[in-house]
Parts: structure tokens; C-alpha cells; sequence
């Protein structure tokens, strides 16, 4: 065991490392989430002027934007992009001769990276909250165990699904459009854009029933007091039913794939 996690934290050091130097892209990427972190909460809070909208006050929604950003900085994985260049280069023959299962490297790698993701963002963070401190007087969060299970419950949701899709590119060498489609349903039914909540009865439903919401929305709506008691918990057991589905899944399709990958890179 020792061993073991002696190398769990050396994968996970490297990477966080690799992270660290090349932290302008980072940077980018965070300046992409301020956009939505800027624009949406002035559009709802303009919309809810007249009246509260599905519940939610103009304080609700400058809440709700804040940490679902917040959150979705260490909770959303896109490491399928790097590992589909990585199957179609041909570096991806180093990795399956490595004393550590593909899976195992793949996650610290990416946990390195959601560590990261979180510390260029908070800079940014602190001035949004001094720019919106009008409307967060009476703003109260939920920092109890269900928020902080539904937090770790929805970053293996979101890794675990993107790991799934990831090993398509095992079998065919453009997989790219089907990774950019995936950012539609995403968007839509995870929360970022909108909340789940103002959606009407039968979508808000249907949202739910993919795993989407389950990974930004669920321990966002948790944290600002949305979703709590028996609903708390019935959402912590379906991510953990996610999480097993995926990776279910995804090691389905590294068995048939492997079968497949040639190697030859480019």
C-alpha cells in the first residue's frame, strides 16, 4: 500500500508540476469561464427585477452563477482531448508500458490539473464577489458533508464519463466532432448556463435523467441550499450510480478497443 500511493503521489507531483509551467494556458481557459461569470448573472439578475423566476430572487442567481463557476473549475474533466491526440500519435503505446494502469495515471493526472484549475481562478473569484457584494448581503451557503460528497461524487462523474468517451478514439482516428458535441447537452443540462431548477416540470426531469446534472449542478444546488435532506441523498446515490455506469463502460470499451488500436501514430 505504501508503495502504492508513493506512486499515486509522484504521478500526481509530475503532472501538477507540468500544470504549473504552463500555467498561461491556464490562464486562458479561466478567462474563457469569466466571460459566463460576468455576462449570465447581469442577465438574470435583470430578468428576476420584477419577481422572483422558478424561485430564484436576483440574489439567488448571483449565487448560483458564482459557485457553480467556482465549482465547475475543479469539477469538469476535459482530458479526453489530450488522450485522443495521444491515441492517435501513437505516444499512447508508452503509457500501456508504465508500472501503473492507464486509468490510475489518467486520474491523477487530471486531479493535478482540477488542484490547478481552482488556484488561477480564485484571484479572479475574490474580485466577482467584491463586484457583486450588493447582492450577496443575505447569501448563506451549505458547507455540510452532503456538499463536500456531492463535490468529489461529481468531479468522478464528470472524469469518469470523458474517460468513457475517450477510449473511442481506440477505434476511429477522428473523434474530435463528437467531443465538441458533447459540450452542447453539457452546457444545457448541467446547470452552467441556466439552473435546472427554472426549467419547466417535464424538462427539469429530463435533464435529470442524464448524467450531466450530476456533476456541476447537483453539489452546486447543494451548497446554496436547493437540494437538501432526502433529496440530497437521492442525488449522492444516483452520481455513485453514474460513476459506476461510466467506468462500467469505459472499461468495456478499452477491452474491445485495444483490440483494435494499431499503434503507428503519425
Amino acid at each position: 500500500m505504501n508503495w502504492t500511493l508513493r506512486k499515486w503521489w509522484a504521478v500526481f507531483a509530475i503532472y501538477f508540476q507540468d500544470g504549473i509551467a504552463y500555467r498561461a494556458s491556464g490562464l486562458i481557459w479561466v478567462t474563457v469561464d469569466l466571460a459566463t461569470a460576468v455576462t449570465m448573472p447581469l442577465v438574470w439578475a435583470r430578468a428576476s427585477r420584477s419577481g422572483p423566476i422558478g424561485g430564484f430572487t436576483t440574489s439567488d442567481f448571483i449565487l448560483y452563477y458564482l459557485c457553480m463557476l467556482f465549482l465547475g473549475s475543479f469539477v469538469t474533466s476535459h482530458i479526453m482531448w489530450e488522450l485522443a491526440m495521444e491515441i492517435k500519435e501513437g505516444q499512447f503505446s508508452t503509457m500501456l508500458l508504465r508500472p501503473m494502469s492507464f486509468y490510475q495515471i489518467n486520474f491523477f493526472r487530471n486531479l493535478s490539473w482540477r488542484f490547478i484549475r481552482p488556484m488561477l481562478f480564485a484571484p479572479f473569484f475574490v474580485l466577482l464577489l467584491f463586484a457583486y457584494r450588493g447582492y450577496l448581503q443575505h447569501a448563506t451557503i451549505h458547507l455540510g458533508w452532503e456538499f463536500w460528497a456531492s463535490l468529489a461524487l461529481g468531479h468522478l462523474v464528470s472524469f469518469t464519463f470523458v474517460m468513457m468517451m475517450s477510449m473511442l478514439a481506440l477505434f476511429t482516428q477522428e473523434v474530435t466532432s463528437i467531443f465538441e458535441l458533447y459540450y452542447i447537452p453539457m452546457l444545457f443540462l448541467s446547470g452552467q448556463l441556466f439552473p435546472i431548477a427554472i426549467l419547466p416540470e417535464w424538462a427539469a426531469k429530463l435533464a435529470k435523467f442524464f448524467p450531466f446534472y450530476f456533476t456541476t449542478g447537483a453539489p452546486t444546488e447543494i451548497l446554496i441550499g436547493r437540494v437538501t435532506g432526502n433529496a440530497a441523498y437521492q442525488a449522492l446515490c444516483i452520481q455513485i450510480a453514474w460513476i459506476v455506469i461510466c467506468y462500467g463502460l469505459s472499461r468495456f470499451l478499452w477491452a474491445k478497443g485495444l483490440k483494435h488500436y494499431t499503434g503507428v501514430g503519425m
